[in-house]
């Protein structure tokens, strides 16, 4: 993995989030859509993002060169479509919601043990927090410290309709005792495990035909705790249609705990490339994931 700061905030200032979302709440989300499409996403084909998903599509997926754009620039369509979807739900929009492997989460969710959720940048997670909920545990919600004051005050708004804490990323590392105490008293922690956050260290993994790295805190910790863990992740299908899929992550409980760990950040790797294979146009990933940029120049 690249060593470059992922900088996780939603574009856009807070006047014009309290001006899409009042816009959302009168005018059918798919005129907001062929707005972007027409006005928006052009723009960003000149922008570095779009550079670093085309080079996912000709190096990693294999695409001829008109393939490559054509996919990026979907890419690109579908990403502002997760950002204004998640604006939609902020103005009281709602979104048809089915769920694949959703028995694995109410199973461990009427256990008394804690369990940890990892999630990674494909598809619209927040989504997830609004619909995978339990009456019998709090989910606490690792995100990003640095996020737009605006969508902290809306995803709070929602998040408190239902048992959903919000745990920021702090500089001092104050968010790992709040992780502990979660899973400590038998609830559910949720952690984004594709970017490396707060400690540098990390793990190598075989993903997509290359190494690549992850963050080495997230499965640690499930190893650490001796957690079960679930992947999560939630697809976008069709103008009003999402998809979750809920798949157990597995590691062996008798093997050494740094062989666990491996097997752990293994098992999620696979779990990403068959998401991908699924919905290859869905993973929202700006930035050099391989250092693909060191093999030669982009062509």
């Amino acid at each position: 993995m690249a060593k470059k700061k992922w900088a996780g905030t939603t574009y856009g200032n807070g006047a014009m989030h309290r001006w899409l979302i009042r816009l959302l709440r009168v005018v059918d989300v798919r005129a907001v859509y062929a707005f972007a499409f027409v006005f928006v996403i052009p723009v960003c084909v000149f922008l570095p993002g779009f550079r670093h998903s085309y080079r996912f599509f000709r190096r990693r997926m294999g695409d001829g060169r008109l393939k490559a754009f054509v996919r990026a620039y979907a890419n690109h369509c579908l990403f502002a479509q997760a950002v204004i979807d998640k604006f939609a739900m902020y103005a009281g929009r709602n979104f048809v919601i089915s769920m694949e492997g959703e028995e694995h989460f109410y199973r461990l969710a009427s256990q008394p043990e804690s369990f940890m959720m990892m999630s990674s940048h494909i598809g619209n997670y927040e989504i997830a927090g609004y619909s995978l909920r339990s009456t019998q545990k709090a989910l606490h919600v690792l995100v990003y410290g640095g996020e737009k004051e605006s969508v902290m005050v809306n995803r709070d708004r929602m998040f408190s309709l239902s048992r959903i804490h919000m745990i920021p990323v702090s500089e001092d590392g104050s968010h790992l005792f709040e992780i502990n105490a979660a899973l400590s008293a038998g609830d559910i922690v949720s952690i984004p495990a594709d970017r490396i956050w707060g400690s540098p260290k990390s793990v190598s993994v075989k993903l997509m035909g290359k190494e690549a790295r992850l963050p080495m805190g997230p499965f640690r910790v499930a190893v650490l705790l001796e957690q079960k863990v679930l992947a999560v992740h939630v697809m976008k299908e069709g103008a009003r249609g999402y998809r979750i899929h809920v798949t157990p992550l597995a590691y062996a409980a008798d093997a050494p705990r740094e062989e666990q760990l491996r097997q752990l950040a293994a098992s999620y790797a696979a779990e990403i490339e068959r998401i991908l294979s699924l919905y290859p146009t869905q993973w929202y990933n700006y930035y050099d994931f391989w250092n693909d940029e060191t093999d030669s120049t982009l062509h």
